[in-house]
């Protein structure tokens, strides 16, 4: 492969535009924290950030862990659905694999990112250079790349220093831009390693399917559980708390008036 890295770019790319890939931010937020947030920290968290609404990171872990079981289950059955025709239909059923998988990939990024305080990475219909960038970083996370971990920490301190706003320059011109295009190159070599296997995985029907699908379980929980506990673990994600929701109570030195003194008859009888 002459250039991994456009290989890379035009599958993610492509994942992108399947349909159901692309979550919406609002409607995500409202359900994922239904049954652990009261409506109007809800609408806090919409309308700002839920580090902002100041929800706990042990509510955010929770509906994070029932994204990745939610993902994961329907990436493993995609998978095998995949696997069951066999090798004569291998031309076909690997590439739809291979972009499934990405799409399933790209859902749980978006998922996690909006859980963990970042903003909406689509603002169009088309998908700009800074959110190909940012969704970049995060599947090198998943992948286990180093430099994509330190990326995204990066991004994450430049983000905050614009409120909450994707830094496009950072991603598109500046100090990051580079680790990005580096980091599409590898994952390049890495998505063709996969090709390879899931092409053997699906080689003999049915049985394909089930080895597929098993591939795929074993594989794709903990990509997206190395991209939560990073996430997880930026300033921008831990919960912040208004002043004016503080209630505080200054303690006094005692006075004159708080004594009140004994007379010689009270003395006697407490003796």
């Amino acid at each position: 492969m002459e250039d991994p890295g456009s290989y890379f770019s035009a599958v993610l790319v492509a994942a992108a535009k399947l349909p159901g890939v692309r979550i919406n931010r609002e409607t995500y937020l409202r359900k994922a924290l239904a049954r652990h947030c009261p409506e109007e920290q809800i609408k806090q968290a919409i309308e700002e950030t839920p580090a902002a609404a100041g929800i706990p990171l042990d509510i955010l872990e929770k509906a994070a862990n029932d994204s990745i079981k939610y993902e994961t289950a329907k990436v493993s059955a995609a998978s095998a659905a995949a696997g069951l025709p066999g090798l004569l239909f291998l031309p076909a059923t690997v590439p739809a694999d291979l972009a499934q998988y990405m799409g399933h990939m790209l859902r749980i990024s978006q998922k996690l990112a909006y859980l963990y305080s970042w903003p909406d990475l689509f603002s169009g219909d088309d998908m700009d250079d800074a959110t190909e960038g940012v969704l970049t970083l995060f599947v090198g996370v998943m992948f286990g790349t180093h430099s994509a971990t330190t990326a995204v920490t990066k991004a994450a301190e430049a983000m905050s220093k614009e409120v909450a706003k994707m830094p496009q320059k950072a991603l598109t011109k500046g100090f990051i831009y580079p680790l990005v295009k580096k980091i599409a190159g590898h994952l390049g070599k890495e998505m063709t390693k996969q090709t390879f296997a899931r092409t053997v995985s699906k080689a003999v029907p049915v049985v394909g399917a089930v080895v597929s699908g098993g591939l795929t379980f074993a594989t794709f929980r903990p990509m997206a559980k190395k991209l939560k506990n990073h996430l997880a673990e930026l300033d921008m994600t831990k919960p912040t708390v208004r002043v004016e929701d503080v209630e505080v109570v200054l303690e006094r030195e005692p006075s004159a008036t708080d004594y009140v003194e004994r007379s010689d008859g009270d003395d006697a009888a407490s003796k």
